[in-house]
């Protein structure tokens, strides 16, 4: 029953942290939210992928 939000927080803290670490090392600010989006889609996916069917 927890499995999908898991799999769906821990895409988005595991993309966004690399997208936080990429915009404190380039200096910039668009990489956290780009990195939160992306590793929910991506986390999305494999909750389809191993559950949906």
């Amino acid at each position: 029953m927890w499995s999908v939000p898991s799999y769906l927080l821990a895409g988005m803290a595991f993309y966004g942290g690399l997208g936080w670490l990429l915009d404190r090392w380039l200096d910039m600010s668009a990489f956290f939210p780009i990195g939160i989006v992306l590793g929910l889609v991506l986390a999305g996916y494999l909750a389809y992928r191993k559950y949906g069917r």
